[in-house]
């Protein structure tokens, strides 16, 4: 018989699986389905906010179906879900070696490593750029990529993993403001937001508990992050740079244009050595927000 504790033995097993083999490179699920999504875009795409809305709600409607069949396999199931789900490590790992990349002198090597973190053109930044690029993204995906998945998880098992990792695997493939998507993918960028609220606010606080000055991540949180044009990247951001004692943000290329982000957080251009920095913290707060989310997924009622 299903229970809440299969559920969440599921979830430690698959939080675990991530730390110790990260993404599979090749085959892995969200690939698959990212490339389903694909396929069906150019089929069905529409410079219409009507029918993407239809096309992100139908993928996360059909990736949370999924979930749910999932979760009747118990404990096996919650698992392979939230293995799916997490990408937390292969994030950190990354950061690490775009590091080595730059301690190394090899900064073409880091540019390449760090186009795989962000959709900037790599070949404009220098090295202080690519360390900034790096923490961004790093902070940014700690709450997307891994405490997110992790509160999806603890309060709607499977379903809730893969939902929501379809949720955000929509937003980085159509909820850009350029030409082509901002009508296309305007349900998909504002289902994202809506979706990270929580995990976002969740993450700046487990940085704050667990930096050495915690009242410069709140500072930096209240001060710097409201001027972010996300809701929630903002956020984490300013909370990485409050506590790792460096300023993100500012002019940024992508390839639909030019934003000139709002600095976040007081002190020097971030470093390689504050990019290790920040992904040792990306670590401890994946293991404390788990750790939290099997406990709240043992306590809680019986979900499917």
């Amino acid at each position: 018989m299903r229970t809440r504790w299969s559920h969440a033995v599921g979830l430690a097993a698959g939080a675990a699986a991530d730390g110790v083999f990260a993404d599979p490179q090749r085959g892995h699920p969200v690939a698959m389905f990212g490339a389903a999504v694909a396929r069906s875009e150019r089929r069905l795409y529409a410079d219409s906010r009507g029918v993407g809305t239809v096309f992100a709600v139908g993928w996360i409607g059909a990736a949370t179906a999924v979930g749910a069949l999932a979760g009747r396999a118990g404990a096996v199931g919650s698992a392979a879900a939230a293995f799916t789900s997490l990408g937390g490590t292969s994030l950190c790992r990354i950061a690490d070696r775009i590091a080595d990349a730059l301690d190394a002198g090899d900064v073409e090597e880091a540019r390449r490593l760090v186009s795989g973190l962000v959709g900037r053109d790599p070949n404009l930044l220098d090295e202080s750029g690519i360390c900034r690029a790096a923490v961004e993204s790093l902070a940014e995906n700690t709450s997307d990529a891994a405490i997110a998945p992790l509160v999806f998880g603890a309060v709607a098992g499977p379903a809730g993993l893969l939902g929501y990792r379809a949720v955000n695997t929509l937003d980085a493939m159509i909820g850009y403001r350029s030409d082509r998507y901002r009508n296309f993918g305007w349900a998909a960028a504002r289902i994202d937001d809506a979706a990270n609220l929580l995990p976002a606010r969740l993450t700046a606080v487990v940085v704050a508990g667990l930096a050495d000055r915690p009242g410069a991540v709140w500072q930096a949180v209240r001060r710097d992050a409201g001027a972010h044009p996300s809701p929630n990247s903002g956020v984490v951001e300013a909370a990485f740079a409050g506590a790792l004692g460096i300023e993100l943000g500012g002019r940024t290329v992508y390839p639909h244009g030019v934003e000139d982000r709002p600095r976040l957080g007081d002190g020097r251009a971030p470093t390689a050595a504050d990019l290790r920095a920040a992904a040792a913290l990306s670590r401890k707060v994946q293991v404390v927000v788990a750790v939290a989310a099997v406990l709240l997924r043992a306590r809680g009622r019986q979900r499917p």
